[in-house]
């Protein structure tokens, strides 16, 4: 039987071209991994022969000081192409393998942010801007290698007077734009696509609702679609916590309780456990209300997850590729973990007819919220 599952390899500098032939036909493993807190990265198997042109078409193009070998891989599958990765070149090793008598070629890599942790830019002045706008200006530079920004501006920006204060950059641009994100209570990440070359750079709040994907079925006989999942429960992982408001008129620090449950990180389940650990964030009476109210949101969301699912699937079965970031149903794990889960990462594994992944799974509570789940996407 033919394989619904067809890989387009696109690899160059900056822009991405279709791969040669015998770069393509060499390609034996693919591993990609999505993460919804940090960045995604990627490793290539090559089979390596005696005359073949991959040790020298790698291995000189990583060899440059500022890597500019860029790949894409699209996964058109089942009909329906989606980028899996956009990245660039870090690493290459040639792997012998003395046995067979022939070698493979690893090339690792990390996304498109790589390029933006390679040059100290500190200094750099932003008068009269706001984060949003600090953040904006950064990623223009990269709107050549296709990156779209996506920033979400800050509720209550606190925008210093030019004539007594000029933010300055510290540090690279990746580097800068986590520091404004950890400020307001915001994440960044980049999520390759939707088309090949493109990236979707997300400076925001890190929001945990939207349209689910395909159900996961487990126990289900010919209607379960994973290979194994496993769920655990840790009720002393959350964490309450208590920001900071400086009174204006008697400058007074006034605490503010952040529950587990905000307007970004809605509840998931029925039970919500309450958090056995506070945690004050002193540092957020120097900020204004809006931020320091972010931030307690940030902290909340980042810590209130108190299930975590663990499993496998085979993507040929399961239907599509499940991906990163967004939501998913469950069905038959029983009353405590079924319904909506929020995919916290994704590792792409695929082969020569083969094309698996693992994942992980994070709830905030327990119990299903919702009468039923959708079994396929909206």
């Amino acid at each position: 039987m033919v394989s619904p599952l067809y890989l387009t390899l696109l690899v160059g500098p900056a822009e991405p071209l279709p791969a040669p032939k015998p770069v393509a036909d060499a390609l034996v493993s693919v591993e990609v991994t999505e993460s919804a807190t940090g960045r995604s990265g990627f490793q290539l198997t090559f089979t390596l022969g005696s005359n073949s042109i991959l040790e020298t078409f790698f291995l000189i193009a990583s060899g440059a000081p500022i890597p500019l070998l860029r790949v894409v891989l699209l996964a058109t599958f089942p009909g329906i192409p989606q980028v899996l990765l956009d990245g660039v070149v870090m690493h290459v090793q040639v792997v012998p393998d003395a046995m067979r008598g022939s070698s493979q070629l690893v090339v690792t890599g990390q996304d498109i942010a790589a390029l933006m942790d390679l040059i100290d830019l500190s200094g750099i002045p932003y008068p009269g801007m706001s984060p949003d706008l600090r953040v904006l200006t950064i990623l223009a530079k990269y709107a050549a290698f296709g990156v779209i920004p996506e920033v979400i501006p800050v509720p209550a920006p606190d925008i210093p007077v030019p004539v007594q204060q000029i933010p300055k950059q510290k540090g690279t641009d990746l580097a800068y734009i986590q520091q404004l994100a950890e400020e307001v209570g915001y994440v960044f990440y980049i999520v390759p696509g939707p088309l090949p070359g493109m990236s979707q750079a997300y400076w925001g709040p890190q929001v945990r609702f939207g349209l689910p994907q395909t159900a996961l079925n487990v126990n289900l006989d010919s209607w379960t679609n994973v290979e194994r999942l496993t769920f655990s429960y840790e009720p002393k992982a959350s964490v309450l916590p208590i920001v900071f408001i400086q009174d204006s008129i008697t400058k007074a620090p006034i605490p503010v309780i952040i529950p587990p449950v905000t307007p970004f990180n809605p509840p998931l389940g029925v039970y919500v456990p309450i958090p056995q650990k506070v945690v004050q964030l002193k540092d957020t009476a120097k900020s204004t209300p809006a931020e320091a109210l972010m931030r307690g949101f940030a902290e909340s969301v980042k810590n209130a997850d108190v299930v975590t699912g663990r499993g496998a699937l085979d993507v040929i079965r399961y239907g599509q590729p499940l991906r990163a970031r967004s939501l998913v149903g469950v069905r038959g794990a029983g009353l405590a973990f079924d319904g909506m889960h929020f995919v916290d990462e994704a590792t792409h594994s695929i082969k020569p007819g083969e094309y698996k992944q693992t994942f992980v799974l994070k709830r905030n509570a327990l119990i299903a919220n919702t009468p039923v789940v959708p079994s396929l996407p909206f």
